[in-house]
């Protein structure tokens, strides 16, 4: 069952996470987090690196995605080049 638990929000708009719920999902100083909010509900999710294994498999995937579709390394590298002129 989800842990639940109350808290404050500062003049700064910091919001202490509480200890046991910090220690139960193995949050550090410096955990990133996103944040989504809609009404009155506010979503805080961890945002975690994926491992070096996780990014292998993304990487051979979207590789076998853009083989699929055609996609060669001169498109990406212009696709690219057009996204940071419209900056």
């Amino acid at each position: 069952m989800a842990e639940v638990a109350t808290t404050r929000m500062s003049s700064k708009g910091q919001i202490v996470i509480p200890e046991d719920i910090r220690k139960k999902l193995r949050l550090k100083e410096g955990s990133r987090f996103m944040v989504l909010g809609e009404k009155d509900v506010v979503i805080l999710k961890n945002i975690t690196s994926p491992s070096l294994d996780e990014f292998d498999t993304l990487i051979k995937t979207a590789r076998r995605q853009a083989k699929e579709a055609g996609l060669k390394i001169s498109d990406v590298r212009k696709i690219i080049s057009q996204a940071r002129d419209s900056k």
